[in-house]
């Protein structure tokens, strides 16, 4: 029996999240106002009234960007658990070299990116 205890009180907190989600939807569905207007059905977008249709071309430069900055942000987390790990007795120099392999990496990825060009923004 006291196996499946943990196993109810679990159970138990589950429906009780769920219901206080369908509770707060209930009650803003039915406390919100309810009033359509032809301008409130419009799509907006940072205040311009769309114009022409939906599909434009976007330059390939904005996601090249973007996916570099990904690539950077997410290796750049692994930096503070190195950085706590260093700290340990025993670890500094494995960790510091590896660390410095890991930048090493980094760094060839960015000159690669330099000399194709992908950072030149013309």
């Amino acid at each position: 029996m006291d196996y499946f205890h943990g196993y109810s009180v679990v159970g138990l907190v589950a429906v009780v999240g769920v219901l206080f989600v369908a509770v707060a939807f209930g009650a803003g569905r039915l406390l919100r106002p309810v009033v359509p207007t032809p301008e409130k059905l419009l799509t907006y977008e940072c205040g311009v009234d769309p114009v022409g249709e939906g599909w434009a071309h976007t330059q390939i430069r904005y996601y090249v960007y973007s996916f570099l900055y990904v690539v950077f942000a997410v290796d750049s987390i692994f930096l503070f658990p190195w950085a706590t790990v260093f700290a340990a007795k025993g670890y500094g120099g494995a960790t510091l070299v590896e660390m410095f392999v890991f930048l090493g990496f980094l760094a060839v990825g960015l000159l690669y990116a330099w000399k194709k060009g992908v950072l030149e923004w013309t």
